[in-house]
């Protein structure tokens, strides 16, 4: 697993991010059985920041917490058989790797809601990372039976982590 990390906000956390970007996609990606080592790529922003973002690429002039940019599109959730099959665009020329794609993560939305929730900041963030990576391996929650796959599979990872809401 290899993970790059772009910082566009001065805010900071009480834990290194790109650990548990690590941690947490090897989980993730672990429970999907994926055969391949990947590649995930994190941007750190703030609020006005990833309104900006969305905004440009999904035409929603509001903010979020977190935007998922998956690179790969699957026929089933998860299934990662048919990726050698997908344009060349799917693998680093030069590590071989699968680049599952891109999440944007909003620092200041971390904060918030973790508070709110009553849980702690690595907590959410992991959170946030877990929902986005089920996104990149073609999961959605658009509709309720989705939304229940993809909130099983969430919860099972971060359990399995250890990283809980009493945490």
């Amino acid at each position: 697993m290899t993970s790059y990390v772009e910082y566009e906000t001065k805010q900071s956390f009480p834990f290194d991010g790109n650990a548990l970007l690590d941690l947490v996609a090897e989980a993730v990606l672990d429970s999907e059985n994926c055969p391949y080592e990947a590649v995930v790529n994190l941007l750190l922003t703030d609020d006005d920041g990833i309104r900006e973002y969305n905004k440009n690429y999904r035409g929603i002039d509001s903010g979020t917490d977190v935007l998922s940019f998956p690179n790969l599109q699957f026929e089933t959730p998860g299934d990662f058989s048919g990726v050698e099959e997908q344009t060349a665009d799917c693998f680093d020329p030069d590590s071989g790797e699968l680049v599952l794609g891109d999440i944007i993560l909003n620092a200041d939305r971390v904060k918030e809601q973790a508070a709110e929730y009553g849980h702690s900041e690595r907590r959410e963030f992991a959170f946030l990372l877990a929902h986005s990576l089920y996104h990149l391996c073609g999961y959605d929650h658009m509709e309720p039976e989705e939304a229940a796959v993809m909130e099983k599979k969430q919860e099972a990872v971060l359990q399995a982590l250890s990283i809980t809401r009493e945490e």
